[in-house]
């Protein structure tokens, strides 16, 4: 199992959460392998710089329901559209704020919003860095990265004149790494705007501002770098990747850090919402108990437990307008949250190792009678795995608040799944719960 291999795949649900085209991050990390190698960077320094680039993006999350709260709509949009311009300059920051201050929303609902997002001054933005980066770091160091890994993760949107955050950091100030990989998200978006020469004219026009001269020549010196260009169009990347890294070996990762992971992954995925909190966790805590009383050897729980931890990976597509809305759902929002299993399934197919839980993970909104989404799968079609997530899933979201509703009782609970017991859920996986479980799903909710 390869490190490397894993968290590209797992770095396609980030991509999602930011707004970006899927495989971002795989594309900046080929751009920051090329910039390393120009700027002759050691060998241990390129392996952290290819995990660092991977993870980059692993807080993004965490300042979703911030964002959707200080601009209103769908927050993929507002966050994506926040590199594509030069935000420190006031006139790029009214034209950005214009364009998705509330967007779609009234007149007045439009005014409501940019006269509350102008209160918060550039304090607003320094939070949501802030947010981002402290989380980012945090999952960083839970997956076992070493603390400058970490940090250079912190640091990645600080500006060598020392207009950037999280801490205002300038020059040689910020973490080598964090500079190359400030620079090549950075020219990564603007490769897909305007290919090699909009990524070398980035890199230009925000020299000696957001990105170090020295970085910025070596950037200049890829113009006529063929293949690293190509490689960005590679449906094979990774492999690619991996054959640029030094003497084409990679870090193993074995049964424990793979757990680490997706714990880590589960993190991103519930950091979404407070209404989502440890959701992954607990659903993935009930169904080993579950299992556990349906007799699954050791092998298959911690099979079962990844995954409960990664089975809403797709909720990242999720917009927050939609998961905090305190009503019934529209037609059009009901939509975008039936998609979301295909996504968790899309996600981890890419993964290795843990695309043999992608059908198990994205089928926890199938029913036994095949009225569930998002493949209306049967329940003869259904694994073990699957029927249980099920029930562990709607248990949890049961008994745990939600914007809508109060948790319910576990006598409640159990009387719901009770009574869909051998249409909507498997009978025997009902039969394996019981109040006192229902009550422990209560208790961390």
């Amino acid at each position: 199992m390869s490190l490397t291999t894993i968290l590209a795949g797992m770095s396609h649900a980030l991509d999602l959460t930011e707004g970006h085209p899927r495989g971002h991050a795989e594309r900046a990390c080929r751009i920051g392998q090329a910039l390393a190698r120009v700027i002759g960077l050691d060998v241990q320094s390129q392996y952290d710089l290819v995990h660092a680039t991977l993870l980059k993006d692993a807080g993004c999350s965490s300042n979703a329901l911030r964002v959707y709260e200080l601009f209103g709509g769908p927050e993929h949009g507002v966050k994506r559209a926040v590199w594509e311009r030069d935000w420190r300059k006031f006139g790029e920051q009214l034209r950005y704020a214009l364009q998705w201050t509330e967007r779609g929303g009234s007149p007045v609902r439009r005014f409501r919003k940019l006269a509350s997002l102008a209160a918060t001054g550039p304090h607003g933005a320094r939070e949501l860095f802030q947010i981002r980066c402290a989380r980012g770091a945090e999952i960083a160091r839970q997956i076992g990265c070493a603390p400058h890994v970490a940090q250079a993760i912190h640091d990645m949107d600080e500006h060598w004149d020392g207009g950037g955050h999280p801490r205002g950091l300038r020059g040689e100030e910020i973490p080598l790494l964090a500079r190359i990989m400030g620079l090549s998200q950075v020219m990564e978006i603007f490769w897909g705007i305007g290919g090699p020469a909009g990524a070398i004219g980035v890199a230009r026009t925000r020299a000696t501002t957001w990105f170090s001269p020295d970085l910025v020549r070596a950037a200049e010196s890829l113009a006529t770098d063929t293949s690293l260009w190509e490689d960005l169009f590679a449906p094979d990347l990774v492999s690619r990747i991996l054959a640029q890294m030094p003497d084409a070996q990679d870090v193993p990762i074995d049964d424990a850090r793979l757990d680490q992971v997706a714990s880590a992954f589960a993190l991103i995925i519930d950091g979404k919402s407070p209404y989502t909190f440890d959701h992954s966790t607990r659903v993935a805590d009930y169904a080993v108990s579950i299992g556990t009383r349906l007799s699954m050897d050791a092998e298959q729980l911690r099979r079962l437990r990844r995954a409960g931890l990664v089975h809403d990976l797709g909720k990242l597509t999720v917009p927050n307008s939609i998961l905090e809305h305190p009503g019934k759902l529209d037609d059009e929002q009901w939509r975008i949250v039936r998609e979301h299993p295909s996504f968790t399934y899309d996600v981890l197919a890419r993964v290795p190792v843990l695309e043999e839980l992608a059908l198990d993970a994205a089928s926890h909104h199938e029913r036994m009678d095949g009225r569930g989404y998002h493949r209306g799968l049967p329940g003869g079609q259904l694994s073990v795995t699957a029927r249980i997530l099920a029930v562990a899933d709607v248990m949890d979201a049961l008994a745990a608040d939600r914007p809508y509703r109060g948790g319910m009782s576990p006598d409640k609970v159990l009387g719901i799944l009770t009574a869909d017991s051998g249409t909507h859920f498997c009978p025997s996986c009902v039969d394996a719960c019981s109040t006192d479980l229902i009550a422990s799903a209560s208790a961390a909710a």
